[in-house]
């Protein structure tokens, strides 16, 4: 009876939670909505990654039916490849070398807004830092040639004028790995470094004004004030971003190089080879057994990262 008494209470407390917070759940219900139909019953979908696909004219769901189960065949695809340890590398270094580079420029360039006293100046620095984020891959990629051309190029022309001889860039895969880095880096400076700059401007005033009376410099101030203040943003950053280290940018990978075979050892990376394979073989099912794959790997690494984090810090834990 006792507990009886218990669940009955527990009951009547929801109930009594959810009409106490209904305001609160009817301006969240559109995004509820929003997410279990566009995000969660999508996921149901994941099951063609263990079947042989085909199309039926009578619609999705009769061509799931219809499709023969193959197990786990279709993740050959992507181990039983020779080029497997290739894609691998190149994805999980990049994101790694990515990773490392936006978060300090990110961190850094956020300090230095910080520090200027005219604000006006700072709206227009974080705006044209920001403008490249919004730019297309493909875009981006004519940007790109207009330097990099073998013949028209501007760095070609300054080369030649100044006696050295033109560089092949399309077939030449030396310098790529660093275009990478220096395009991924100035695309993503506005957008992360505003989200590091709206935190740094939310710290109290009077740490620094404390730090100061010490006798502490400006980069005394930065180390011991800013950094430790921005930690809790930073990893909890650096948690969602190794959750998606297995996913590469498909448009700056895909476009920018032009698809050069020459270069196809440090371009191509698992988001190209899964595009790649779908428009040579027409194979849905195995597409998607590579993208639960990249789906599957994240969410390891972001449930892993997450407790290591934990572990160090609970505070600066995502959950």
């Amino acid at each position: 009876m006792r507990g009886g008494k218990i669940l009955n209470k527990k009951k009547k407390g929801f109930w009594a939670d959810v009409y106490r917070f209904r305001a609160l759940i009817f301006m969240a219900l559109p995004g509820m909505i929003w997410f279990i139909f566009f995000f969660y019953i999508p996921v149901l979908a994941n099951v063609v990654a263990f079947k042989d696909f085909r199309i039926s004219p009578d619609g999705f769901i009769a061509s799931l039916r219809t499709s023969p189960w193959v197990g786990l065949e279709n993740f050959k695809f992507l181990f039983a490849s020779s080029d497997a340890w290739l894609i691998t590398r190149n994805t999980i270094l990049y994101n790694v070398v990515f990773l490392a580079f936006n978060l300090f420029f990110a961190v850094a360039f956020a300090i230095v807004m910080s520090e200027l006293r005219n604000k006006k100046l700072v709206k227009v620095y974080n705006t044209m830092s920001l403008l490249p984020y919004f730019l297309s891959w493909v875009v981006i990629s004519y940007f790109v040639y207009a330097f990099l051309s073998p013949d028209k190029g501007i760095i070609n022309q300054w080369l030649t004028q100044n006696g050295q001889l033109p560089i092949q860039w399309y077939n030449d895969p030396t310098w790529w790995p660093l275009i990478f880095v220096v395009l991924n880096v100035w695309k993503s400076l506005g957008y992360n470094s505003i989200i590091y700059y709206a935190s740094v401007m939310g710290i109290d005033p009077t740490y620094y004004e404390a730090a100061m009376v010490d006798g502490a410099s400006k980069w005394q101030q930065i180390k011991n004030v800013t950094i430790p203040q921005l930690l809790p943003m930073m990893s909890i950053l650096l948690i969602l971003n190794i959750g998606g280290i297995f996913k590469a940018d498909f448009g700056m990978f895909y476009s920018v190089p032009r698809q050069s075979g020459a270069l196809y050892e440090v371009t191509s990376v698992l988001d190209t080879y899964i595009y790649n394979g779908l428009t040579a073989t027409g194979d849905i099912g195995m597409s998607a057994a590579a993208g639960l794959y990249q789906s599957l790997v994240g969410m390891i690494l972001l449930i892993g990262a997450n407790m290591v984090v934990r572990k160090l810090d609970p505070d600066s834990s995502l959950f």
